[in-house]
């Protein structure tokens, strides 16, 4: 069974800096992308960004510039490197695997296999 398991969220001040992580366990992790999500209170889940097997990356338009997603095999970590942070990134922050290792961007919420619990991103003064 494939467990993700982020942590890192927190309150932060409007361009402020944070970084999420996340450990998965239960299968290779480095056959898979990897990707990041998000849901604000009253709003869909939403895509963040994604890392491809190789290391490619892919962001919302909303985030990039600001956000950046990386991954350490070795750890079986995938980061979200968040700065000049908005009131509007307030969200839970999920981490996502695909079920296929044929997926090359985890961007779409129908290729996700494995959702992490979440981890509170709060930003405000």
């Amino acid at each position: 069974q494939v467990q993700l398991v982020e942590s890192g969220g927190q309150l932060a001040q409007p361009g402020g800096s944070l970084r999420l992580s996340c450990v998965g366990s239960g299968r290779t992790f480095s056959s898979y992308s990897m990707g990041w999500f998000r849901q604000a209170p009253g709003k869909d889940r939403e895509f963040v960004a994604t890392i491809s097997r190789s290391g490619s990356t892919y962001y919302a338009n909303s985030v990039k510039g600001r956000f950046t997603i990386s991954r350490d095999n070795a750890k079986n970590t995938v980061y979200l490197q968040m700065t000049s942070l908005k009131s509007e990134d307030t969200a839970v922050y999920y981490c996502a695997a695909p079920q296929s290792p044929l997926t090359f961007y985890t961007s779409r919420a129908t290729d996700v296999g494995f959702w992490g619990q979440g981890t509170q991103v709060t930003v405000s003064s």
